[in-house]
């Protein structure tokens, strides 16, 4: 094992020469989580603050129907909202996209 200390990334040789990146865990499953979970409650609350359904919020970001959007707003089955779902969600709500990374208060 070969140990580069300006990066801090081991590599491993094995026996038949491939070569393997052992990257360290920059976060835990628990941050992602909490981190996911604080835009999809954020977006359900705003969502429901301006009065608009699932499945027209849904198809107003180019979804052809509400499964995901309600599966990314719950965040169930690992569904998530990308950059531009987050985009054009802001401009539906008028929003800054900043508020959907707010912290949720306890």
């Amino acid at each position: 094992m070969i140990k580069d200390s300006t990066v801090s990334i081991l590599i491993e040789i094995l026996p038949i020469g491939i070569i393997v990146l052992n990257l360290p865990d920059i976060v835990t499953k628990s941050e992602l989580d909490k981190f996911f979970l604080t835009i999809s409650s954020n977006v359900k609350r705003i969502r429901i603050e301006k009065g608009m359904s699932q499945l027209e919020v849904a198809l107003s970001i180019g979804q052809k129907s509400s499964g995901f959007y309600a599966n990314a707003e719950n965040y169930a089955h690992d569904k998530k909202f990308n950059l531009e779902h987050l985009f054009k969600l802001a401009k539906l709500f008028d929003v800054s996209v900043e508020i959907f990374f707010k912290p949720l208060k306890e």
